[in-house]
């Protein structure tokens, strides 16, 4: 008999069948999941993160179907180096003739904005109406909706209720997102579909779009070509504008001497004005500093990117001084606030710091005593107590990482951090994603390197940014 992969290359072509694997050989685990929800299938425990289900569901759809889902999980560059196609070409072809609900789209995007601790209260607000064995396996938004569509408290024509929930945890943006979607007028011929699309239901395979037993009678699951009609959603990415030429100021103050040439490559290539100093002391790091947040560049640009890679002391940065009080991050943050640098007020401000000490006691991974820790933006036992460094203001992105000092004894030695995140900036210009995205590529090698030698990197993500930021 016939494999099911055999089957798939005599129903289509050998070209399409030959870009579904380039495809599927591409995606992450977040991007399987979402293009599984765009598809239409609610079985997300099983299948939602397997490429070889995406790929068995993709098998089954039109080279424009597949297009278009690519563009919607906004994998730009596999629109243009695997389907020869680009992003204006692809939305041009979508504004009369579009297969992917306007409703599913607007859920995965709302999922790809929620963070770690937006879940965790979404969960808490929802358990008096999902069952608590489904909340404990929650891993995105997206599985959130997939159980209230079973129970029929979420669906392309029932939107309040998340809309509530949103408001109630203050994600006052993502419920502006849903509502902008409810007020819009139903459009008549939404979600209809030519015959041969409708294909793809009929080939599909029941074992990927099936409900469990369980929540058999609630509903049946909606397929791709599902008859409702939605509501136009007017798709619209709330992002930083990233217009100017360059970009910005990026200042990177290297004074441990080790990596500081590469960051200034890197963020060259992403169109950034860099200064770089190199082996400061305290007060020429404070006085650096300064200068910086008074220039007047900033009020030209639209972004502003701070480095620091140093010796600490707790939250204080010595620099290359061997003893004193140091400079402490809070000090480094309020420099750069609103009130203290007008010309970057409402502006996006990156700081990545890379710090050589010996971290304090650490007590599990999800939280440290009585202190304050960092929100935990990766799957990974990598966050220790440390003291206040929160960024207060908005529109900052705050990426800490501290390693013991004696790191820097070892031969030839590179962080694992800086080399991480180098290459996620790189990859994330080539493939257009947001910052976000970005950093938890980084969290992940940060994660796997710790997995191998424990207690080497302890990484803290926190961010006040009230848009998405992209690199490209």
């Amino acid at each position: 008999m016939q494999s099911e992969e055999q089957c798939c290359k005599v129903k289509m072509s050998g070209q399409l069948y030959h870009n579904i694997r380039l495809i599927t050989d591409e995606l992450t685990t977040d991007e399987c999941r979402r293009l599984f929800y765009l598809c239409g299938a609610l079985d997300t425990d099983t299948f939602s993160a397997d490429p070889r289900a995406v790929h068995s569901v993709l098998c089954q759809m039109t080279n424009q179907i597949l297009t278009e889902l690519i563009l919607r999980i906004k994998r730009y560059d596999l629109l243009r180096n695997v389907l020869s196609t680009n992003k204006g070409t692809v939305e041009g072809m979508l504004l009369n003739d579009r297969s992917v609900s306007d409703y599913r789209v607007l859920m995965a995007d709302v999922s790809e904005d929620m963070d770690t601790d937006d879940l965790k209260s979404l969960t808490f607000l929802l358990r008096d109406i999902l069952p608590k064995h489904k909340l404990e396996n929650v891993q995105s938004f997206l599985d959130i909706v997939v159980e209230l569509e079973k129970v029929e408290q979420l669906s392309s024509e029932k939107t309040d209720m998340i809309e509530n929930c949103l408001m109630s945890i203050h994600r006052a943006d993502l419920a502006k997102k849903i509502r902008r979607y409810q007020q819009k007028e139903p459009i008549t011929k939404q979600g209809t579909f030519p015959a041969a699309r409708l294909q793809v239901c009929k080939t599909a395979s029941p074992n990927l779009f099936a409900i469990s037993p369980a929540t058999r009678n609630v509903r049946q699951v909606p397929k791709l070509c599902d008859k409702r009609t939605p509501r136009a959603y007017n798709q619209q990415i709330e992002v930083y504008n990233m217009q100017s030429d360059p970009r910005g100021l990026c200042f990177i103050i290297d004074c441990v001497g080790t990596e500081g040439d590469q960051l200034e490559k890197t963020f060259k290539d992403l169109h950034f004005h860099v200064i770089k100093h190199k082996l400061l002391s305290v007060r020429d790091l404070l006085t650096t500093l300064m200068d910086a947040a008074h220039r007047r560049d900033h009020y030209r640009s639209c972004a502003f990117i701070c480095c620091i890679i140093s010796r600490s002391r707790s939250s204080d940065l010595l620099a290359t001084d061997s003893h004193g009080h140091g400079l402490s991050l809070e000090t480094v943050r309020h420099l750069f606030t609103a009130d203290s640098c007008p010309g970057l007020a409402g502006k996006p401000k990156l700081f990545f710091i890379q710090s050589y000490d010996e971290p304090q006691r650490c007590v599990g991974y999800m939280g440290c005593g009585d202190q304050e820790v960092g929100e935990l933006e990766t799957d990974a036992p990598v966050v220790c107590c440390r003291e206040k460094s929160v960024p207060a203001d908005a529109d900052i992105f705050w990426s800490h990482c501290w390693t013991p000092g004696q790191q820097l004894e070892m031969p030839n030695h590179r962080s694992v951090y800086l080399q991480a995140l180098r290459s996620a900036l790189d990859e994330g210009q080539k493939r257009g994603t947001h910052l976000i995205d970005v950093h938890t590529t980084v969290n992940r090698e940060v994660y796997e390197h710790n997995s191998k030698y424990p207690g080497s990197y302890f990484l803290n993500l926190r961010h006040t940014l009230r848009k998405n930021v992209y690199l490209k």
